[in-house]
């Protein structure tokens, strides 16, 4: 009894000295040089730099630790020190303060084993998480229960921001790959909790590996099919199959209840796969692969590319083959008229051959129309991913492409002698080549028509086809893999 007599004493004493210290620091300081030296000494809970610190009271926290810096290293009943209350709350500049005085607090742990960063990630404070990471870049790297470490925590507590600063900030494949303990990045846990956005910043990532394998053997296009049912799914499929993911064709089975996953996909409902299915479907889309992502890599490369034809096809229009007129043409010396009458600037090809320059006009123009709109519609911020606006793209493009060597064709055979024209085999080489050349370009337009067709219908067939539920459960099945 008289030691809860005690305590009881000691916690209202040191509770008076935490108001005081509030009421008047500086004052109180003065009058009593003692008094932190009695607040450690009576210290069950909170020091006042713990209580400054939590309450934002950042000219008294730089008071304190003038006096006595040893205060950043003191912990309460939580193991919390001043820069965990801080950075909690996101009081930036008394975390300035405290990393000044002690910047090896950064990987202190509290009772739960978080460091200040992992609170001010979770908390979502950005400003302290920027501060945290420059004075000690290494406590990004610290891991916490499960292995997590702080990315795995940020796509847990739906931090998206703090996530995009921690990947870009420490710019290590290494650390954006990290796995916990069951073996999941943070993209198997992003695709687990239908967190889309942040799914799709981690596939912009270069660093990001789209097919990591946990310890069940899964990849994230895994945990997605066999995920519960979400209107979200499609969506996370179309940027997981656009960035090369796919699904496991190893024989797992046994691994496929992966419900001892402590993430925020840790509810998961798996279904039960039919592998056999998956062997022929995998097999057809190998067949026809083609990451739909290339347009947004090529990006720079297609915009230089639609440049040089567009530039190319000016070139070429206001200097046409046969050259331009060097003079006007005038009366010969005896008065007469000239028998040829032409201007100067004028194209020699449209004075002497009309319909040739008139083929030529058209086959430029057409390359130059269709560069400039290549060039447009990449500038244009459209949704550079859809892939109604891929297929007009790559129909540009290959109209661009074929206008230009249609251009090609109508110069050579105006700037070929006539005699030459007349030989056989001129003639078949120009006749094959164009053959060749249409026929590749039609069998690539159709091609990717009956992509995008296929596509349409599927989804439509989805759209308007009943769900499946499984009897006894209240999620709706997706089917074999």
């Amino acid at each position: 009894m008289r030691k809860i007599l005690v305590v009881t004493e000691n916690f209202v004493q040191d509770h008076k000295i935490h108001q005081e210290l509030q009421a008047s620091p500086e004052k109180l300081l003065q009058e009593d040089p003692i008094i932190l030296d009695r607040a450690i000494v009576n210290n069950f809970f909170d020091t006042p730099v713990h209580v400054a610190a939590i309450l934002g009271h950042v000219d008294f926290v730089r008071e304190i630790l003038r006096r006595r810096p040893e205060f950043t290293r003191e912990l309460n009943a939580r193991l919390s020190s001043p820069l965990h209350l801080a950075s909690a709350k996101g009081y930036t500049e008394v975390v300035r303060v405290l990393l000044s005085a002690n910047s090896h607090m950064c990987l202190a742990r509290d009772r739960n084993g978080l460091t200040p960063l992992h609170l001010a990630a979770i908390k979502g404070r950005m400003d302290v998480v920027k501060e945290l990471v420059r004075a000690k870049p290494d406590a990004a790297l610290v891991t916490v229960d499960r292995g997590q470490t702080i990315l795995h925590l940020c796509v847990k507590y739906y931090q998206l921001e703090a996530l995009k600063l921690l990947v870009q900030t420490i710019g290590d494949e290494d650390f954006t790959n990290s796995k916990d303990s069951d073996g999941n990045t943070i993209l198997h846990l992003g695709v687990a909790d239908k967190q889309v956005e942040t799914v799709d910043f981690l596939l912009k990532v270069s660093a990001t590996e789209v097919n990591a394998r946990n310890l069940s053997g899964m990849t994230p296009m895994d945990i997605l099919i066999r995920s519960r049912k979400d209107v979200k799914d499609e969506e996370i499929e179309e940027s997981l199959k656009r960035s090369g993911a796919f699904g496991s064709m190893q024989n797992n089975s046994s691994v496929y209840n992966n419900r001892n996953m402590e993430s925020p996909g840790s509810y998961l409902f798996f279904d039960q796969p039919d592998l056999t299915s998956n062997i022929p479907k995998n097999s057809w889309k190998k067949m026809f692969k083609q990451h739909d992502n290339w347009l947004e890599k090529k990006r720079s490369a297609l915009m230089v590319v639609a440049s040089l034809i567009a530039t190319m096809a000016f070139q070429v229009g206001v200097n046409p083959p046969s050259g331009v007129w060097q003079d006007t043409s005038t009366p010969n010396s005896q008065g007469n008229p000239a028998t040829d009458f032409h201007y100067a600037g004028f194209s020699i090809l449209a004075h002497n051959n009309p319909k040739a320059y008139e083929r030529f006009l058209i086959a430029n123009t057409t390359g130059f129309i269709a560069s400039l709109s290549i060039i447009l519609l990449l500038m244009s911020g459209l949704p550079i991913r859809s892939r109604i606006f891929m297929w007009i793209l790559m129909v540009i493009t290959w109209i661009a492409i074929t206008a230009l060597a249609l251009t090609y064709l109508a110069s050579i055979i105006v700037l070929t002698p006539e005699r030459e024209i007349q030989k056989q085999s001129i003639l078949f080489v120009i006749g094959s080549t164009v053959l060749i050349w249409l026929g590749l370009m039609a069998l690539l337009l159709i091609a990717h028509t009956i992509r995008l067709i296929i596509k349409i219908v599927r989804k439509l067939i989805k759209s308007l086809s009943p769900k499946r539920r499984i009897p006894g459960q209240g999620f709706t099945s997706r089917g074999s893999v």
